[in-house]
């Protein structure tokens, strides 16, 4: 069987292509290469004959027509998936996370026996209140750019799926975290910046709360459906969520603690705009399926700030691809401002 990966050097894409390398698929990974993709992240099956990698664009037509030729299954990871650079740069994520998606769908409308897998977010439902679910049919109300150019994109997925019969899944995952994911996202800035004794930027009070979900349990998720993709054409939606909500302060508290650093590294900074206060998936028609969630967030945190302190070499590369010029335009400011009392 063979699997088309779009965003495979990047932190899901890079732990579901080595999991499906794994389970002999023969797999070709799309990637860009931006800034959020590190090839180090796929070194261990570098040379593998079951493995080949293509650079290019998910949005450029005649790369994805021939990524796709021959493929049973497309997944796509390909996207701009940090909410904080939406707020910077609103209109890239509409060409890749949008413009991206259709251009894969128009190559798999030409193939009909291929299976498409597109990954989406809890952030298309925006902000519930406690103690609200979002289930698979619950009413988007994005409140991003980010999460308004997913919602976009799953309603082309659902467009093309009942106009043309196309066989889709989408995956609705909660905050994901774990080894080789890029230092711009929460709990890696966190943990690296609280190792080198630097100031944590904590947005509002850090009342939000988020659901989390260590990466081999997504993993877990990716395989089992693929494993069990339903036959024909139409849509399925799936929700991937562990059930394990925190709020961002008690993470960055406890960071603190994991990395043996003093809590009032942690400061207080003007919220973003439009931060949503809590997301909460129901994963029980995933659950149904026979798929649970392993690994406890107390248990995936300490073993995400293991690999950090013994990688630096790898995530370090990532910090020196513009990631200051980012930071200084995203936090700098903040700062700089005199902390709440």
């Amino acid at each position: 069987m063979k699997a088309l990966v779009t965003g495979g050097c990047g932190f899901i894409g890079s732990h579901v292509v080595r999991a499906l390398v794994a389970d002999g698929w023969d797999v070709t990974n799309l990637d860009k290469l931006t800034y959020a993709s590190n090839l180090r992240n796929l070194d261990e099956i570098a040379g593998h004959p079951r493995y080949r990698l293509i650079e290019g664009d998910v949005c450029d037509p005649a790369v994805v027509e021939r990524a796709v030729d021959g493929q049973d299954l497309v997944i796509n990871f390909a996207a701009e998936s940090h909410v904080d650079r939406s707020l910077l740069d609103p209109l890239v994520f509409v060409r890749t996370d949008i413009e991206g998606v259709v251009v894969l769908l128009e190559a798999l409308r030409k193939r009909p026996n291929a299976a498409f897998v597109q990954m989406s977010t809890d952030e298309v439902f925006g902000t519930l209140p406690a103690p609200l679910e979002a289930a698979e049919d619950a009413p988007f109300n994005p409140s991003s750019p980010y999460s308004a150019s997913k919602a976009a994109a799953e309603l082309q997925v659902r467009a093309y799926a009942g106009t043309y019969g196309m066989a889709a899944t989408v995956l609705r995952c909660c905050n994901v975290y774990g080894p080789n994911q890029h230092i711009e996202k929460f709990i890696p800035l966190f943990l690296t910046r609280a190792m080198r004794g630097e100031s944590l930027p904590l947005y509002g009070d850090g009342r939000q709360e988020r659901e989390w979900i260590y990466v081999s349990d997504l993993v877990s998720a990716v395989r089992l459906v693929v494993g069990q993709l339903p036959a024909g054409g139409g849509l399925q939606e799936l929700h991937v969520g562990s059930g394990e909500r925190r709020g961002n302060l008690d993470v960055a508290e406890r960071i603190c603690d994991i990395v043996e650093r003093p809590r009032s590294l942690i400061t207080p900074v003007a919220d973003r705009p439009g931060h949503d206060r809590r997301y909460a998936l129901d994963a029980g028609k995933l659950r149904a399926m026979g798929w649970r969630a392993e690994v406890p967030f107390e248990t995936g945190i300490q073993l995400t700030a293991e690999w950090y302190r013994a990688n630096p070499d790898v995530w370090g590369a990532a910090a020196s691809a513009g990631f200051a010029d980012y930071f200084r335009e995203q936090y700098g400011e903040r700062l700089s401002e005199p902390r709440p009392t």
